[in-house]
């Protein structure tokens, strides 16, 4: 019991001597590309998002921060159709890209002179562009061969999205300037808005931990 009330006061006293200074500066940053599938096939998806951060202490083990940067999303589909012993053409082409800005707010406990828990309040704004391009032929025609030309849809859309989200996570300092972070979930909600008449705002709530949620990343800290 004694050795338990010792390493319990130990840890209790690392806890309260672990701080980050105020005025502490770190650059830090997302960065991802996924691809799957080629486009000679009319299959593919494919995702980049690179947003630079800065943060700022503004009190001890409290900082504020500002991300900048861009995300792009493009997939195509092209694939037949059966319906009814029938079959049709259907092809579906989407992309969107846009200029992202996340300003956020993050404290840190200390769990050990090296290991910070933190928690993150997020604003993830996405100020872009939608563009959309689907066609479906008309039934296939055993006559001629081929597929009768059929109907095409496109648009193009500004749109906006805005976010609330909380991001809970893990901080190492491997050196006194170099740390290591990994987020571990996300809870939140975002609404997305298209620039088009008679568009309805899509909103969306994120509850959990999901394999997109949780992410790894380096930064750059000039400690003080």
């Amino acid at each position: 019991m004694n050795k338990i009330l010792l390493t319990i006061a130990v840890l209790a006293g690392g806890l309260a001597s672990a701080q980050i200074a105020k005025g502490t500066v770190y650059l830090s940053g997302q960065a991802g590309y996924y691809k799957d599938g080629t486009e000679s096939s009319n299959n593919y998806v494919e995702n980049l998002k690179v947003l630079p951060t800065a943060g700022f202490f503004v009190a001890q083990n409290f900082a504020v921060g500002l991300g900048i940067g861009f995300t792009k999303n493009e997939s195509s589909q092209s694939y037949i159709l059966f319906d009814g012993g029938t079959s049709f053409l259907y092809s579906k082409y989407t992309k969107e890209s846009a200029f992202a800005i996340s300003p956020f707010a993050r404290k840190y406990w200390a769990l050990s002179d090296k290991l910070y828990f933190f928690g993150q309040l997020e604003v993830p704004l996405e100020f872009g562009k939608t563009e959309l391009y689907e066609y479906q032929s008309q039934p296939f025609n055993p006559i001629i061969g081929d597929y009768y030309v059929g109907n095409m849809n496109t648009y193009e859309a500004n749109y906006t999205s805005v976010g609330v989200n909380i991001k809970p996570g893990l901080d190492y300092f491997i050196t006194k300037n170099w740390t290591v972070e990994a987020t571990i979930g996300e809870f939140g909600f975002n609404s997305y808005k298209l620039d088009l008449e008679g568009a309805k705002n899509i909103n969306k709530t994120d509850l959990g931990v999901k394999l997109s949620s949780v992410t790894l990343g380096v930064k750059y800290v000039f400690a003080k």
